[in-house]
């Protein structure tokens, strides 16, 4: 199955990310309340599975996983070995950064990013051990717009060798200059064709720099797949309570709404978001993250919360002071 842009229910415009429940630690705030005391890949896996479930019932069918994550491919590979109702889904992964916190939170390192054709070679071969022929998106995580990877021929020919097996060739990007970085993705060809299918971004109501290239890579078919909509936490309702964020609490009491899905919406009225991710940690945040779906943002609603704008240099500096835990 190819990546392709969702139809049908809104619901479907939306995926589920495995990033907070792949590993013990992540960077998304209020980890101790929403996993449980026993971080065990027992557990988790477990807790991933049931988070997988919910996800189903209520519709999604685009799953996010990458290397990186800790456990997250065999979570979601054992997951869809034990349900043969799950043909339509369409899996997401990532390559070029390597898990190294060996199952602590308390790592001095907890990944380390290697955007070289071996490290492409011994991922793929990994992710293809778990998912197999499941595999539909396979994308270059993180990049950055001076990324060795925008730039190698040799590793350009191996994943056009991928693409023209059936699998989509995408990229996440990350930092201030995510812009930069998707623009020089889109020109890249191999052979004439373009190598990228798919962009996968962070774009949230604090970090919205993005949006413009992210148009241009829908408006040239590609996909556009949004990652940290809620601001690693941020736009939840228990950590959205300061001034920056009133506007957000403002109109999500006018449209009985969580902040979290109100968030989610804000991204979702873009035309050129294809698929939103949830990066929800357990069932309840699921929950009201898809209630995003049903809600419908109004021209002054929407201009109201691009006041919590900040700009990008600040929001990755900020970012990046966030504690794993």
């Amino acid at each position: 199955m190819h990546l392709e842009r969702p139809i049908g229910s809104p619901i479907a415009r939306f995926g589920l990310g495995l990033a907070a429940v792949g590993r013990p630690g992540y960077i998304n705030l209020g980890r101790d309340a929403d996993l449980p005391a026993d971080r065990s890949a027992t557990v988790l896996r477990a807790h991933a599975h049931r988070l997988l479930d919910a996800a189903y019932a209520r519709g999604v069918r685009y799953f996010d996983v990458a290397r990186s994550y800790g456990r997250a491919e065999e979570f979601l590979a054992t997951w869809l070995e034990g349900r043969h109702d799950t043909q339509d889904v369409v899996i997401g992964s990532k390559w070029g950064y390597t898990y190294t916190a060996d199952w602590h939170t308390d790592a001095d390192v907890h990944e380390v990013k290697d955007h070289s054709a071996l490290t492409y070679d011994r991922q793929l071969a990994e992710t293809r051990a778990l998912l197999g022929t499941r595999l539909n998106l396979y994308q270059i995580h993180s990049v950055t717009s001076d990324s060795p990877a925008l730039t190698d021929p040799a590793l350009h020919e191996r994943l056009a060798a991928l693409a023209a097996e059936g699998v989509t060739i995408g990229l996440s990007t990350s930092g201030p200059a995510q812009a930069e970085a998707i623009r020089a993705a889109l020109e890249i060809t191999v052979a004439g064709e373009a190598l990228f299918g798919s962009v996968q971004a962070t774009y949230n109501l604090m970090e919205p720099s993005a949006g413009p290239a992210l148009a241009e890579a829908h408006d040239t078919g590609r996909t556009v797949i949004v990652k940290e909509a809620m601001a690693n936490g941020r736009l939840a309702d228990r950590h959205a309570t300061g001034p920056d964020t009133a506007a957000l609490r403002e109109i999500a009491r006018e449209a009985g709404a969580s902040c979290d899905a109100l968030a989610l919406a804000a991204v979702a009225a873009w035309p050129w978001a294809d698929i939103v991710l949830s990066g929800a940690a357990t069932v309840d945040q699921l929950t009201s993250n898809l209630t995003a779906a049903c809600l419908h943002l109004n021209p002054d609603q929407l201009e109201r919360l691009a006041g919590l704008a900040e700009p990008a240099e600040a929001y990755w500096a900020q970012r990046a002071r966030l504690a794993w835990a």
